[in-house]
């Protein structure tokens, strides 16, 4: 499987890690898409516009209720180790509606901010020198405990419900949990177990098998472990876009938001040109940076760039002219249920 200059290690190892848990399991054949299962007529284009990295500052957190409330996106997924999570949760609480799910975090990867562990010195193998998560997913696979990695992602798990938060869903900051075989096992067994869709990829997976290159016997055991899911009781994926944040601004742009919001937004149609029938998810980092944002990573335009695709009303319109649906986790969830 080779990546492409994507969003960093969401597509790493998703096959391998699943051979794994795959083995000796033979699902039917993918006749049909999840979102037919689901109810949606053949050929409905499903897609799920989430927010990632909510949580991590006070501009992801700004970013994402701007995304939410001015434009289109409709799902996001909160950083629990974060130090901004009691600013996003005091939201959440006041809007319980929110399709929030938790973007499972083992690893803090900027140089000046740095975050740890939730389960704190009970998980020595997850920390660094300094104590905070491992920088890069790398040091998490070469040092990080299983035991330690269950007991931190269960803990993430219970925080969130004890701060009023009920996790529509789970995905993986930096792809982590898909890291290692092992690491993909907990993944989708605290989903099951919890009962909290996770993102996964287990449909036809058209676009991500593009980012990925992903082979013909690496996509058959996506699909195993997508039908493991659903016969779990949970919706899943028919496909994965995580492209935007390879894209590059371009330099004379980053202080032209006018400008900057039509290109973004016209790379972003012209990216969903390419969606094929089915759920998908669509990750994004729409993020309102100040001039501190700087201090924590360089990715502010590109962040801004996704805040002002997501407030565009040339996408609203397109996705009203296309007959795309937008749908939520809890949504689908419920449409699940539906079907047990």
């Amino acid at each position: 499987m080779k990546l492409s200059p994507g969003y960093p290690l969401v597509a790493q190892s998703f096959a391998t890690a699943l051979l794994v848990l795959a083995a000796g399991y033979s699902a039917p054949a993918q006749s049909t898409t999840y979102a037919e299962k689901l109810g949606y007529p053949e050929g409905t284009k499903v897609v799920i516009l989430h927010i990632d990295d909510v949580g991590m500052s006070h501009d992801s957190n700004r970013g994402a209720i701007k995304a939410l409330e001015e434009g289109v996106a409709n799902s996001l997924s909160i950083m629990m180790p974060c130090s901004w999570v009691p600013e996003f949760a005091h939201y959440y609480r006041r809007h319980p509606g929110l399709d929030a799910g938790l973007h499972l975090t083992l690893t803090s990867e900027w140089e000046t901010y740095r975050w740890g562990p939730i389960t704190s010195t009970a998980c020595p193998s997850l920390v660094d020198e300094r104590g905070a998560f491992h920088a890069s997913v790398d040091e998490v696979v070469q040092h990080a405990d299983l035991n330690d990695v269950e007991k931190e992602i269960r803990a993430q798990i219970e925080l969130a419900r004890n701060m009023g938060i009920d996790p529509t869903h789970m995905d993986t900051h930096m792809g982590t949990m898909f890291a290692t075989p092992e690491f993909t096992r907990i993944y989708v067994t605290l989903g099951i177990e919890y009962g909290i869709p996770i993102m996964l990829p287990g449909g036809h997976n058209t676009l991500i098998s593009r980012e990925s290159e992903i082979s013909g016997h690496e996509q058959k055991q996506l699909q195993k472990a997508g039908q493991q899911l659903w016969e779990a009781g949970l919706p899943v994926l028919d496909d994965l876009h995580n492209f935007s944040y390879g894209w590059k601004v371009p330099p004379e742009m980053a202080g032209d938001d006018p400008v900057l919001q039509q290109y973004w937004t016209q790379k972003y149609i012209d990216s969903f040109d390419e969606l094929q029938p089915g759920i998908t998810m669509v990750i994004t980092h729409c993020t309102d940076p100040s001039e501190t944002f700087s201090s924590i990573s360089d990715s502010g335009p590109l962040r801004k760039a996704d805040l002002l695709a997501m407030t565009s009303p040339g996408l609203a319109s397109y996705f009203e002219r296309e007959q795309i649906i937008l749908a939520t986790w809890k949504e689908l969830q419920k449409r699940r249920n539906q079907l047990k």
